[in-house]
């Protein structure tokens, strides 16, 4: 793959600085020293209109009069001049600019100036970090372009800020705790680079083994997203959020008053397999724990002490953090009765008594670390009359040493057990003064873990489904209702979008008058409900337009004009449409809950899920996660609900029919995936009982979408069911193509296991034999936003089997791609290769890709063949002659197409 094309600005060779000064105080004067003193191993050139040296080196009055290349342009002047400094830079040929300046955002004449710069940067192919940063650093190659005036020590850490106030507290903390970094950017107002084009830098670069964010907001949250995944599928990565009460929800649905930005933003970092920390301390905390390999697989945490009062403290916290304290196994508990006092606490936590030695502390730690319901152990020692704090120290170290679970070791005291601490801080244990903080990492782990759960997931279409949502029908409501120019959907209509993606709901007759009402009611069977139908009230209980269990012609004759005048006096204004008619449930053990859609500034849709009914914002009881969903991401949310607790059989209740609530969820996702008119929904109530589920009521808020890329409008990017389609080989075989699921992995491993030798060795480049599993995880847990693998399959008695897979990934710059294709032995001389590999242009084309790039063994002469056929164009490789370069142009091939 080719260099990230961000390598100018993190890795120049080299740099001028523009308004570099020795004026002391100025940042001109500050960058530039730091630079000079940073040992930086390129070259420096000062810009500067006044002075023909700054700080020895000879100056030039605008950088297209330095002689030689420059990658680089650190910008420390007035951003009013910055559009004339942009045209320079273009014309000198500079590729990326560092904006090391503030930034008024209230000034008119420097938004015009930034936005103008922009243009220009964009017209020039200029990549600008900035502006309001304080600068880029690169401590493990001596780069320092910064204001920043203390030490930072080189490390493996890599520190990512969107404030430079809160960016040099971080350093400033950092370096009282002996923390390094391989990179430190400031991203300030991120004019032009952001987040995820970062991310994507540091995912390749060798010197970061664990990423640290602060994060304000994200402009691109696909991008965000997709960085974000890809970067914790390979890094620890850590995130502190601040304006979480700044909230960006806002709707007039249930499901967006129950929603804060804050909650939506913690959704989309579980998803990608991050952690999210509240505090700058728990963010280097975690961040160093996690790198250094340290993890569980759950959050059953045993406590072994010599001391109870701590003991029952530190269970106190764990109560506090959510963290569930073991039940230790049968089996363990009679290994504790045979080694311990009798007097012991005979449950966690363990309290093997205040003369514990150092023999009685490793017998009881290990039982426990052996437990297989305990997945981490904290021991809390107390220095008193006949303990040994040192032995008993080196015996910790060595079990931790051969456990893959995690120890937290906390010696309490100061001055008597201070050279313990030191061989914990020398062997690299997680050792704490106080166990609320060991209590605090462990939870942080367990949630790093359940995160790293939830970036495994990668929803394919529904499984097992067979009726297909009939979205032509959804989007002919939505299309209705949009050119009347309403936004709000009537309940009818709401109810008709949910119908068409397989919903079951409450069916809905509309009744213009009050005889009408009486022979829909005939007509359905009594009882009945009777609603309000306007476009101009959402809640209609809110306005006494509801009316339940109507059981006769008078009764129903009543409340048909009982509602009328209590609408008509509480809303006067209210157009009013009729009344609904709709037969009234009556399910015994049914419990009310809600499921809905809510829209985030950032984020796009969100799906919500808790208890219904009408008390539901007091109730304030709801999970919610980002689309798309699937079981194992549904159950999820519906565990994290008190709702949930209760959907079981308890007393005399059954149990309700769980899997029709899991596809209704599954099924709501589906059609936010697929109408991005819809911005809001309420489903409630949702009547769930042992016999089924059903919407009774429901709202939906629609709003005009521009034309995008499909699925422009959420952040993660879900299975491209479009993509789909069948085809014939020459043979007349029937095949599918479709992109590749999680669950294609045993079919995936079967087809590389049955390619000839050869036949591997031309696709890998290696003699293996079958796929590793990391291998085999990243093969078929695809981003479908920046990595695209469509196989093709036939139909047999035994299930699909795979007879080719083409591939790419798309390169940072996210306008070329790297490629690779796979063809049974059996089955090439098929056509198969052209059928599969057009298949894979047009769906980078539809991801806006210009070029598709590989590399071929240039023995490989079938392939080659085809490549020629293809239209790519074949170039020897610079660097290697056994294998050759192929190119092809997407975008030219698609203009001529387009054309015939």
């Amino acid at each position: 793959m080719k260099p990230h094309y961000l390598t100018p600005l993190f890795s120049p060779r080299n740099v001028a600085v523009i308004g570099a000064s020795d004026t002391p105080g100025s940042v001109g004067q500050a960058v530039f020293a730091n630079l000079l003193a940073g040992n930086f191993q390129g070259k420096l050139y000062p810009v500067n209109l006044n002075h023909r040296i700054v700080g020895g080196i000879a100056a030039t009055p605008s950088v297209r009069l330095i002689e030689g290349p420059i990658d680089l342009a650190v910008v420390t002047t007035a951003l009013r001049g910055l559009p004339a400094i942009v045209k320079d830079c273009g014309k000198k040929g500079v590729k990326a600019i560092l904006l090391a300046k503030d930034f008024s955002d209230s000034e008119d004449v420097e938004r015009a100036a930034m936005d103008e710069a922009r243009s220009l940067a964009r017209h020039y192919g200029i990549r600008i970090l900035g502006p309001n940063v304080l600068g880029l650093m690169r401590p493990v190659a001596g780069f320092n372009a910064s204001n920043y005036n203390s030490r930072v020590k080189a490390g493996n850490l890599a520190l990512v800020s969107q404030s430079s106030a809160l960016c040099t507290a971080m350093l400033d903390w950092a370096d009282s705790k002996g923390i390094g970094f391989s990179s430190v950017v400031s991203v300030g107002e991120a004019l032009d680079v952001e987040f995820g084009e970062i991310l994507d830098y540091l995912i390749a670069d060798n010197f970061t083994q664990g990423i640290l964010l602060h994060v304000h907001h994200v402009h691109d949250s696909r991008r965000f997203m997709s960085a974000l995944r890809a970067a914790a599928r390979t890094k620890p990565v850590v995130v502190v959020k601040s304006g979480r009460y700044e909230d960006d929800v806002i709707g007039v649905t249930h499901s967006s008053n129950l929603v804060e930005s804050g909650d939506v933003f913690d959704a989309a970092l579980s998803r990608a397999g991050v952690l999210r920390v509240a505090t700058i301390a728990q963010l280097f905390t975690a961040a160093k724990v996690l790198a250094a390999n340290y993890r569980v697989t759950g959050k059953r945490l045993a406590i072994v002490t010599n001391g109870i009062g701590p003991g029952v403290l530190a269970a106190d916290s764990a109560y506090m953090y959510g963290v569930e304290l073991a039940k230790l196994s049968a089996a363990s508990l009679d290994l504790l009765n045979e080694s311990l006092p009798r007097n012991w606490s005979g449950s966690n936590p363990v309290d093997i008594i205040g003369d514990a030695s150092p023999v009685r502390f490793r017998t009881a730690v290990k039982v426990c670390l052996d437990d297989p319901n305990v997945d981490g152990v904290l021991v809390i020692f107390t220095p008193q009359a006949g303990t040994d704090h040192l032995t008993t120290a080196q015996l910790m170290v060595g079990l931790q040493r051969e456990s893959n679970k995690p120890l937290f070791l906390s010696w309490l005291g100061d001055a008597k057990v201070s050279e313990s601490r030191e061989l914990f801080s020398k062997s690299k244990c997680a050792h704490f003064r106080a166990p609320e903080f060991a209590i605090e990492v462990f939870r942080n782990l367990a949630s790093y873990h359940q995160n790293q759960q939830l970036l495994l997931q990668t929803p394919g279409p529904l499984e097992g489904e067979r009726l297909v949502p009939d979205v032509l029908s959804a989007r002919a409501v939505i299309a209705a209702a949009q050119a009347e120019g309403r936004s709000i959907l009537s309940e009818r209509e709401s109810k008709a979008v949910l119908a068409a993606f397989n919903i079951p709901v409450n069916p809905t007759r509309l009744a213009a008058s009050e005889d009408e009402a009486v022979r829909y009611a005939a007509e359905i069977g009594y009882p009945v409900v009777l609603k309000i139908d306007s476009p101009d009230i959402i809640y209609k209980s809110d306005v006494g337009g509801v009316e339940l269990n109507i059981s006769n012609e008078a009764t129903l004759r009543d409340a048909y004009r009982g509602i009328i005048g209590r609408t008509l006096q509480a809303r006067p204004e209210a157009k009013i449409v009729g009344i609904s008619v709709q037969p009234m449930r009556k399910r015994r053990f049914a419990r009310e809950l809600m499921v809905g859609v809510t829209h985030d500034a950032s984020f796009g849709p969100v799906i919500t899920f808790g208890a219904g009914g009408i008390a539901v914002e007091v109730m304030q009881d709801r999970a919610l996660s980002l689309p798309p969903v699937n079981h194992y991401l549904v159950e999820r949310m519906i565990d994290k609900t008190r709702i949930g607790k209760i959907l079981g059989p308890f007393k005399n209740m059954p149990g309700i029919d769980i899997e029709a609530l899991k596809n209704i969820v599954l099924h709501v996702s589906e059609l936010v995936c697929e109408l991005p008119e819809v911005r809001e929904m309420d489903i409630n109530p949702l009547m769930a009982d042992e016999s089924g589920v059903v919407a009774l009521d429901a709202r939906i808020i629609v709003q005009p979408q521009p034309q995008g890329k499909p699925y422009g409008h959420m952040a993660i990017m879900p299975y491209p069911v479009h993509i789909v389609h069948c085809a014939m080989l020459k043979d007349g075989t029937t095949v599918m193509i479709r992109p590749v699921r999680p669950e294609d992995a045993q079919m995936q491993q079967e087809f590389v296991r049955n390619l000839s030798e050869e036949s591997r060795y031309n696709r890998y480049m290696s003699s293996i034999k079958q796929l590793s599993q990391s291998m085999l995880v990243r093969f078929t847990q695809l981003d479908y936003d920046r990595e695209m693998a469509l196989a093709m399959v036939r139909q047999t008695d035994d299930g699909e089997e795979q007879l080719a897979v083409a591939r790419y990934i798309t390169d940072p710059d996210n306008e070329s791609c790297e490629f690779a294709l796979e063809v049974a032995d059996s089955w090439q001389g098929k056509g198969i290769g052209v059928t599969l590999m057009q298949a894979l242009f047009d769906a980078a084309r539809e991801q806006g890709l210009k070029t598709m790039v590989g590399e071929v063994l240039a023995g490989n002469k079938g392939m080659l063949k085809l490549m020629a056929r293809l239209g790519f164009v074949v170039t020897t490789h610079p660097e290697d002659r056994a294998l050759t370069i192929v190119t092809k142009d997407l975008q030219g091939e698609a203009a001529v197409k387009s054309l015939q």
